[in-house]
């Protein structure tokens, strides 16, 4: 593998954990109040969709987003949907 390959996978496994610090707002506040839902589930649907051709793609970079990226965007879905509050 070529050096540039090393820094696509190791970008492609850490872009994904900038959500943490989204997850770990959410908690701490208690409210995703912020966050749109219709946002939150379309770019859920869109990675669910893109993540068959990424677990099989043979690019590493790929490949390690898009497990990453299922993985933490699926935890920010959860915990924003159990803390967002519906508009009285």
């Amino acid at each position: 593998m070529e050096l540039w390959q090393y820094v696509g996978a190791i970008a492609g496994f850490c872009m994904p954990l900038f959500n943490i610090p989204l997850i770990f707002r959410i908690v701490k506040r208690k409210s995703a109040g912020d966050l749109s839902l219709f946002w939150l589930f379309g770019v859920w649907t869109c990675i669910l969709l893109m993540s068959p051709a990424a677990l099989m793609s043979q690019d590493i970079a790929f490949r390690l987003f898009g497990w990453t990226n299922l993985i933490f965007f699926t935890v920010v879905v959860v915990v924003a949907a159990k803390y967002h509050k519906g508009q009285s």
